[in-house]
């Protein structure tokens, strides 16, 4: 496969969320700019290479998560304002292409993970919090009331770590402080321990794969390794070109 150039965004940003909609486009969010977080909002349209501006979030906000919902709202939530931790939520609807403000989380938290699950509620799990430092704690966001409610805690404590959703459901928990990894059942909102990553990861990547693996990438060198869902253990698997 080849890479080509298309065309840059309005705003140049780091720590931003990207996601495609129901409708095709992807949605840029937030981040940071000059050490200032941002509201501003983007998006590409695939069929013509460009971007256009869309409304800004109500609140500016940089290491936040987007989480597609069932419908055409994107949520948005928690990050870091330029001086705190957030625990506001948003909606952004890609039919009208506005903002609605949502239920706050229980705890504010920015670099950690949201995940839409089956049954449509979004797991949001760790981070951190200036005040209290890496969390261990999970909650889960209802989109037909609009509120969160706090489940079972991680046996780790994470920030900068991945969260992919596995074909029964589950969600796997991988990195972030070391290379632990948990699995959450969201039918009894409880977690259990499995394999360790042979190589310790944060901010890499986990990509869950049609084969049902997931492949966890980069984070500290050019290593990747898989998860293999039947037997809980991770294989050591071709190096990348370059770390990242």
């Amino acid at each position: 496969g080849t890479w080509t150039n298309a065309e840059n965004m309005n705003v140049a940003r780091a720590g931003h969320t990207a996601s495609t909609l129901a409708n095709g486009y992807v949605l840029v969010t937030g981040g940071v700019k000059n050490n200032a977080a941002l509201n501003s909002a983007e998006l590409y349209n695939p069929a013509t290479g460009t971007w256009t501006t869309t409304r800004n979030m109500n609140v500016a906000r940089a290491a936040h998560t987007a989480s597609r919902l069932a419908d055409e709202y994107l949520l948005v939530a928690g990050g870091w304002d330029g001086s705190a931790a957030l625990n506001s939520a948003e909606l952004y609807s890609s039919a009208t292409g506005t903002w609605t403000i949502t239920g706050n989380m229980n705890v504010a938290r920015y670099h950690h993970t949201t995940t839409t699950l089956a049954n449509g509620l979004v797991l949001v799990t760790g981070g951190f919090h200036i005040d209290v430092g890496i969390l261990n704690s999970a909650e889960l966001y209802n989109p037909l009331t609009g509120t969160w409610t706090t489940t079972g805690k991680m046996n780790t404590a994470r920030s900068y770590h991945t969260a992919s959703i596995l074909g029964n459901g589950y969600v796997l928990v991988a990195g972030g402080r070391d290379g632990s990894a948990e699995l959450y059942n969201p039918s009894t909102g409880t977690w259990t321990t499995t394999g360790y990553m042979n190589t310790a990861r944060y901010y890499h990547t986990a990509s869950t794969l049609a084969s049902g693996y997931v492949l966890a990438a980069g984070g500290w060198d050019g290593s990747a390794e898989l998860y293999n869902p039947s037997t809980g253990t991770w294989i050591i698997t071709a190096n990348m070109t370059a770390g990242r």
